[in-house]
Order: structure tokens, then C-alpha cells, then sequence
């Protein structure tokens, strides 16, 4: 229905955008390589995959066409919804992911939350042959250190892990880098818990 939408970026967070189209704000559901690509922009164009179900309509927003597709290829296998197929994208880039799926390698694909030994090995199954097809690369940038942990912390927090837990991790991985990014601290987190 919705292809992309171009306008100003009222409100960002590691996991979520507000965009503003004629005075109109859409809220998307993005991954941590989308928020990467916009953060430092005023004016944006995410493309978009609109999910609808019987109790909510979610729009998804990407920086690329290839994260689009490969996001629409994860949720099409089965046991993979729109929320498990955000945060595989969060926890890895995109040429990592195919890296993964085109070697067979369910043990990484089974570090993700919510991804189960049966479920990797759908993925595995199901896409081999369309991740073989190419892909490209994702650049994640930093973000001022004063607001890491807390844009951390609430990322994890929306993804679904329970406050604790998500500080536990998010503190253990500052304690080994300091000079961490936002994202490079979320993924290592997501790899914790």
C-alpha cells in the first residue's frame, strides 16, 4: 500500500521514526542499521512494508531497498514475524546475515532472541537460494557518548527484554568497551541475553 514516505523526521529512536508528510506523523518500526543511516538527516525517505493484522496496522520503515527485501524474505519463512525479523536485522548487518544463512551456520542465527534451532534452520532452509543473489553493505556510525546507555537500555526495552536484564547486559558491555556506539553496544547485548 505505502511504498516510501519522504518528509521531515519529527522523532527518532534506535527503534522507531516519526515522520512528518504534510502534517501528518508516521511512526515506523525500524532496525538499528535504518537508524544508523538517518540519524543525522532532517529530511528523510524510508521505504516502507505496512503489516496488517486483525488488532494493529505497522508500518516498517528501511534506509534501503536491500534491507526491505531481506526483511520481507525473513518474515516470510514461517515462525519468523515482523518483530523476530527487526531484531535479526538489529543484531547483525545484512551481509553478515547472508553470510550466515548462505553457509548453513544455524548456530549464529540461534544467538538472536526469539530464534529457536528449528526456526534457524527454516531460514536456512527457505533462503539460501535468494541470499546468494547479492547484497551490500551497511555502515554504523557512533552517537555522542552521553546518551549511549539510556538509547540502549530503551531500544531493549522496546524489543521486548525486561529492564534488568537488559541493564545487566547493556553495563557488562560498557564495561568492556567504552568507546562502544550505540548499536555495536545493543548488538553485543543481544548476543547476551
Amino acid at each position: 500500500m505505502y511504498d516510501y514516505l519522504k518528509g521531515q523526521l519529527a522523532e527518532l529512536t534506535p527503534t522507531s521514526a516519526t515522520v512528518e508528510c504534510n502534517g501528518v506523523g508516521y511512526l515506523l518500526h525500524i532496525s538499528l542499521i535504518t537508524y544508523a543511516a538517518v540519524k543525522d538527516q532532517k529530511q528523510v525517505k524510508l521505504l516502507t512494508h505496512l503489516i496488517v493484522r486483525e488488532d494493529a496496522q505497522e508500518l516498517f520503515g528501511f534506509a534501503t531497498d536491500d534491507e526491505r527485501t531481506l526483511f520481507r524474505q525473513l518474515i516470510s519463512v514461517s515462525g519468523v514475524g515482523a518483530s523476530t525479523g527487526r531484531i535479526i536485522l538489529s543484531s547483525m548487518p545484512a551481509d553478515e546475515l547472508r553470510s550466515i544463512i548462505a553457509s548453513g551456520n544455524s548456530g549464529a542465527l540461534q544467538k538472536v532472541k526469539g530464534i529457536g534451532a528449528k526456526t534457524a534452520q527454516r531460514i536456512i532452509v527457505d533462503l539460501k537460494d535468494k541470499v546468494l543473489k547479492g547484497g551490500s553493505e551497511f555502515a554504523i556510525s557512533s552517537v555522542p557518548h552521553n546518551t549511549i546507555r539510556s538509547e540502549a537500555l530503551s531500544a531493549l526495552m522496546i524489543l521486548g527484554f525486561g529492564r534488568p536484564n537488559a541493564e545487566k547486559a547493556i553495563d557488562q558491555v560498557l564495561r568492556q568497551s567504552t568507546s562502544a556506539s550505540v548499536e555495536v553496544v545493543i548488538k553485543t547485548a543481544l548476543n547476551l541475553l
